[in-house]
């Protein structure tokens, strides 16, 4: 999964960043909200947490402009306000939850976790697959009740198609969303961990939709 961080303060930003690649997600970054709000209309986010005390163009504005132009990314709005106010001026202009700083790394992964479950159409934190079984909480990933061992490139390609089980991904839509924007995006990767998952889960596992990408069974 991919994360698009809009934070102005840089060793918040640094932190933010360092604790959600230590959890598996791709992470880009903005330090300004001019810079957030290109990254959000020209990339693909799985979620975006967003500082609304953001130089140039504020964050509140930033979300409103993409709620406008049709981006329907999961954002979780992060501030150091902490009136009722506040909070609902980031709900009303479009954000799916809030947290106010100063928070714990734990609660924001717990909430960043929770968002892109429910925009991919997932309520519990377990997804299945056949007898493969992935744990968004632990990411711990089990075949037949017995554990799998998966290399972060392997779980994260997994995870993503497990989230959006029955649809057709393209091999495009997989680069975008679990690779951050400085990945060589001709790279031939995706197919080499699409074969190594078959061998470790089995070879009926993800479909090969020929011209148009991969599926999981709904």
């Amino acid at each position: 999964m991919r994360v698009l961080i809009v934070e102005d303060e840089p060793t918040l930003q640094r932190q933010l960043r360092q604790t959600l690649e230590s959890a598996g997600y791709a992470v880009d970054s903005a330090s300004d909200g001019e810079e957030g709000q290109f990254l959000g209309e020209t990339e693909a986010y799985d979620a975006v947490i967003l500082d609304l005390g953001l130089p140039e163009v504020d964050g509140l504005t930033v979300l409103d402009r993409w709620r406008k132009g049709g981006n329907k990314m999961p954002v979780l709005v992060l501030t150091a306000r902490d009136s009722w106010s506040d909070k609902v001026a980031g709900l009303d202009a479009g954000a799916d939850d809030y947290l106010a700083k100063p928070f714990q790394s734990e609660e924001l992964i717990a909430r960043l976790r929770a968002l892109i479950r429910r925009a991919s159409g997932n309520a519990s934190s377990e997804l299945l697959a056949g007898d493969v079984r992935l744990d968004t909480r632990s990411g711990r990933v089990t075949l037949s009740g017995e554990p799998v061992k998966l290399t972060a490139q392997e779980y994260k390609l997994l995870s993503y198609l497990m989230h959006h089980k029955g649809k057709v991904v393209s091999r495009t839509e997989l680069i975008e969303h679990i690779y951050d924007q400085d990945f060589d995006r001709d790279s031939n990767t995706i197919e080499v961990f699409i074969t190594r998952i078959r061998k470790k889960l089995g070879a009926d596992l993800i479909t090969t939709i020929r011209g148009l990408g991969y599926s999981l069974e709904s």
